[in-house]
């Protein structure tokens, strides 16, 4: 519903009005407590510099300089918007500004004439949930820091920039920018400023601290620039987040019978889930702790839980999934973790066997490597309830498996899973719970995830001692090949060498014996038999094997700390986010690892941009961010469908997700 801008329909004068900020401090407060505190908040201002930045008391007739007010506005939070309608916005028509207070149940409307606010009006639109409408900007002010994040800055880049739109990112300065044309803050002297370019010359500066408001933008095409102070940006912001909330009643529709699924709530933490934490020899991270009490919390409602646990491979979203599973256990669900892979289903059923022998719980893995009498037996104990967790790979979606009581599916690496096989499972319960892990989530996973119809957890946190693993962007070379393995195996250490095609593999590790006659060598690949494939990664977590010539089968390897070395022959061929998982699987320890990512003669712009990114994310914890790169690369494909790429274009895909969220929020109520 928006506001009516007819002289005739203002209803009521305001000799006085007060605007707090959007912190969640004055969120947590009903509109009432402003009314009664009125004369303390007044007095706090005076002597108290919280209440005297995050509050703006005005009355008819001030004097009060206008671009000083809209530059407030905007460090209070508040988003410029072409017609009013929700609390926390305003907008701006010559002198005349409406603006929607959080601490308000109505908008009202300022007409300033020069610096002198001449009246103050009550508008005809006013607020029936308070709570609600308090929820939903606490929600969005953790959209912002989810969306907003700008990471490593170089000119040139394209942001977003909530009230002004695209523009081009030129440098941070040190200045007063208050000769510039249009810009934000106080105008402190010692203040830096973003500085952000538009169309004819127009510069905006936003101040460090407040770029709350600011993100990369992410599309498919050159975004279009226009100039500063235009309605244009406020129109189109209008449009797309009206078919935001088209494409979000499509969604909630698709996504209605799982919401109205009941199970009963898991049982609260006992005995078992200390004993399990205190049994893991590592401390656990911070983000690993926030992820763990998500999912808890998440379990402890009646609604089935699907939500992804993202973070770089070795960052410990295992231990998540292991307890999460325990916890199922002891609530009387059966628990199938799948994986792509059998080597990867191998891991876990050896980690959660080792983790967990001194508890009363059996777990079986189902793959190719059981013979069939095995398989009956599982299959079986499965159906009767005497397993109760079984891990495996799309075996486990077989028609032949039934289970007694499945409640918890987690999903290892799902952008390895076609959404038939994940939909058969969820299948086999309305109620099912769904974990998923990923290192760098595809895009469609992704967008779901931040457009809260998946929640999301990052963990972000390297574990101690972990360092950064080296990168280095070469043309390919047998100098650069012989000294990477030889000062590996110098120092007692394994080489990774990724050759990404069966038929030539052969060759390449004869090419590799000529280079370095005494080192092992043993190749690795998706056609070798099931057994042959287990025994050469045995051998080679053995230490029996330096140099393991590979395809990409090993991006979901085994963990092996002594292996610190990545070599890939071709890495024109990787996607971005297959060669980040793919170096994730060096630098397992607190040893410095390296990774050589070798080219030929020839780049195409794109694989130059791959590369640039791998290079520019060599910090720990990138996975989320190259995920977000990717789908920049990669373009709209398969992520919301091609009607759906003109809106990402117009306002980059960071700031659609938000707006997609806030209108799904809305909905959802």
């Amino acid at each position: 519903m928006g506001l009516s801008t007819s002289r005739q329909s203002l209803t009521e004068e305001l000799n006085e009005v007060l605007i707090v900020s959007l912190t969640p401090y004055f969120l947590e407060r009903e509109n009432l407590w402003f009314e009664k505190n009125l004369e303390r908040i007044l007095e706090a201002r005076k002597t108290q510099s919280f209440f005297e930045d995050n509050t703006l008391f005005l009355e008819r007739n001030q004097k009060y300089n206008f671009s000083q007010f809209l530059r407030k506005l905007d460090e209070l939070g508040y988003e410029k918007v072409y017609q009013v309608s929700e609390s926390g916005e305003f907008s701006q028509r010559g002198g005349i500004i409406d603006i929607f207070p959080v601490n308000l149940n109505y908008p009202f409307r300022l007409e300033f004439f020069g610096n002198q606010i001449i009246s103050i009006e009550k508008l005809p639109l006013e607020i029936k949930n308070e709570k609600e409408i308090k929820e939903r900007l606490k929600k969005k002010l953790k959209y912002q820091r989810i969306y907003f994040q700008l990471g490593q800055l170089k000119s040139g880049d394209f942001l977003v920039h909530l009230d002004h739109g695209v523009g081009i990112y030129n440098k941070k300065v040190k200045t007063n920018p208050e000769d510039a044309s249009l810009s934000l803050g106080d105008g402190a002297s010692n203040q830096e400023y973003y500085v952000l370019e538009y169309a004819q010359g127009d510069k905006l500066y936003v101040p460090v601290g407040l770029e709350r408001k600011l993100s990369r933008y992410i599309g498919f095409l050159t975004p279009k620039i226009s100039r500063l102070g235009s309605n244009l940006w406020q129109r189109t912001k209008k449009r797309v987040k009206e078919e935001a909330i088209k494409l979000a009643r499509e969604l909630l529709d698709i996504y209605a019978k799982r919401e109205i699924s009941m199970r009963p709530p898991y049982v609260p933490d006992d005995e078992i889930d200390f004993q399990l934490a205190s049994s893991f020899k590592y401390s656990e991270t911070p983000d690993q702790i926030q992820a763990i009490e998500d999912i808890k919390k998440d379990l402890e409602k009646n609604l089935p839980m699907d939500r992804l646990v993202c973070g770089d491979v070795g960052f410990g979203k295992t231990e998540v999934a292991l307890r999460i599973a325990v916890k199922a256990v002891k609530s009387g669900w059966q628990v199938a973790l799948i994986c792509p892979t059998t080597i990867l289903a191998n891991q876990h059923f050896q980690n959660f066997e080792k983790r967990l022998k001194n508890f009363p719980i059996e777990i079986k893995i189902l793959s190719r490597l059981q013979s069939k009498k095995e398989q009956r037996k599982i299959i079986e104990d499965l159906k009767s309830g005497k397993i109760d967790i079984v891990i495996g790979t799309h075996r486990i979606l077989s028609k032949d498996i039934d289970f007694r009581n499945l409640g918890l599916l987690i999903i290892d690496d799902e952008q390895r899973f076609g959404v038939r096989q994940k939909e058969k499972l969820k299948k086999l319960r309305t109620s099912l719970d769904i974990l998923s892990l990923s290192a760098t989530p595809i895009p469609r996973t992704l967008y779901l995830a931040l457009s809260s119809l998946k929640s999301i957890s990052l963990i972000q946190t390297p574990p101690m001692g972990r360092l950064p693993i080296k990168t280095f962007i070469f043309p390919w070379s047998k100098k650069t090949i012989k000294e990477a393995i030889e000062k590996e195996i110098l120092r007692g250490g394994q080489i990774y060498y990724l050759h990404n095609r069966v038929e030539t593999i052969g060759g390449a590790k004869n090419f590799l014996k000529n280079l370095v006659p005494k080192a092992e060598i043993g190749i690795a690949h998706g056609r070798l038999k099931e057994n042959e494939l287990v025994k050469v990664m045995a051998d080679f977590q053995n230490r029996k094997i330096d140099i393991l010539t590979a395809t990409t089968i090993i991006e979901n390897g085994l963990d092996l700390p002594n292996v610190n070395t990545l070599i890939v022959a071709d890495a024109t061929k990787l996607g971005l986010s297959e060669a980040y998982q793919i170096r994730g699987r060096v630098g397992r320890s607190n040893l410095q690892a390296f990774a050589y990512f070798l080219y030929g003669s020839q780049l195409s712009e794109k694989a130059k941009m791959r590369l640039s990114a791998l290079k520019e994310s060599e910090e720990l914890g990138s996975g989320y961010k190259i995920a977000l790169k990717d789908l920049e690369i990669r373009g709209a494909g398969n992520i919301l469908g091609k009607e759906q790429s003109g809106s990402i274009n117009a306002v980059g895909l960071n700031l659609y997700c938000q707006m997609l969220s806030e209108a799904i929020e809305k909905l959802k109520k």
